[in-house]
Formats: C-alpha cells, sequence, structure tokens
C-alpha cells in the first residue's frame, strides 16, 4: 500500500510540475515569436505621419471664422484629417444649416486630391463622374493643408454667397497655420 501512495504522490508531483511548464510556456510568448513580432515593426515596415493637432486646427479654423466676419459673411469652416476626419468644425453666426456638410465636404474633397477644389471642379469638364465620388463636393471653398508637399488637413468653407469668398476663407485659415 505504501508503494501505490508514493506512486501517486510522485505521480501527482510530476504532473504538477508538467501543468505549472506548460501554462508558464502558454503565458509567455516564445523568443521566436517575439522576434517575430519585432521583425514585423522594423522600420522599413512602419510609415510616419504628420497630423494637425486640435489646437492648430483649431486656430486655423478659427482664423478663417474671422476672415469670413471681417466681410460679414455667415460661414461654416470645417478642418478634417488626411483621412477625411473632421478634426473640428465651426458654425458662424447666421450660417445656414446646409454650410456644415458642405464645409466638410470641400474639405475632404481638398485633402483628398490635395488641391484647392476650385482647380478640382474645373477638372469635372474632362472628367464627370469625380462627382459621384461619396463625401466629395466639387465646389470653390476647400483648400489643402500640406506638409512637405503631403496633404495633412483640408479646410472647407461654406455659407458665403460664392465658393470665391469661401476658398479665399478657407485660405486665410492655411495661412494661420504658417504664423
Amino acid at each position: 500500500m505504501k508503494k501505490i501512495l508514493i506512486g501517486a504522490a510522485t505521480a501527482a508531483v510530476v504532473a504538477a510540475g508538467t501543468f505549472g511548464a506548460v501554462s508558464a510556456s502558454a503565458s509567455a510568448p516564445a523568443a521566436e515569436t517575439r522576434a517575430a513580432v519585432t521583425a514585423d515593426a522594423s522600420d522599413r515596415n512602419l510609415m510616419q505621419s504628420t497630423h494637425l493637432t486640435v489646437e492648430a486646427a483649431t486656430k486655423a479654423a478659427q482664423a478663417t471664422l474671422d476672415a469670413a466676419e471681417k466681410e460679414n459673411q455667415h460661414v461654416t469652416v470645417a478642418v478634417v484629417d488626411r483621412n477625411g476626419n473632421t478634426i473640428v468644425t465651426l458654425r458662424g453666426d447666421g450660417a445656414g444649416p446646409q454650410s456644415y456638410e458642405s464645409a466638410e465636404r470641400k474639405a475632404y474633397t481638398a485633402v483628398s486630391w490635395n488641391a484647392p477644389t476650385s482647380e478640382l471642379a474645373k477638372r469635372l469638364e474632362q472628367a464627370p463622374n469625380l462627382k459621384d465620388i461619396p463625401g466629395t463636393l466639387f465646389l470653390a471653398g476647400g483648400a489643402p493643408v500640406t506638409a512637405g508637399g503631403a496633404p495633412i488637413a483640408g479646410i472647407g468653407v461654406a455659407g458665403a454667397p460664392s465658393g470665391a469668398l469661401d476658398e479665399k476663407f478657407a485660405q486665410a485659415g492655411v495661412a494661420a497655420l504658417g504664423r
């Protein structure tokens, strides 16, 4: 009987040790796995991009709104990031309800093509199906913000009586970022 108890106890200790080793290896990734993760995240697989801070986007939006107010215009201004996500939108007093979405779409269009939307509107003559791209608006009033020649944001303005005025105010926001 003693031999059976000693044998059972030995088996239990061996099993517990094996279970502990398996548990320990399951919770900690193998060295090969860690190496693979490190290799996948090497510099050649990564890309850095430049983004506007919320403070910079707000500064640009406020400068845009100020430029419009100096000319007694009631507009909405939107600043979007490189991916078209809205960073900040300011709706001026008296701006029409349609101006909110129009400003965002103009900003998105400008950053998507890295060109003022007045220039892009002219391209519709050669490629009229451009207007069918979701989220875009090919009317003057959007201006891209660039860093090192690459688009990093877009400023869109809507609500003035002409697209030329909207774009003039958007350019004022771009210029404010350079100060």
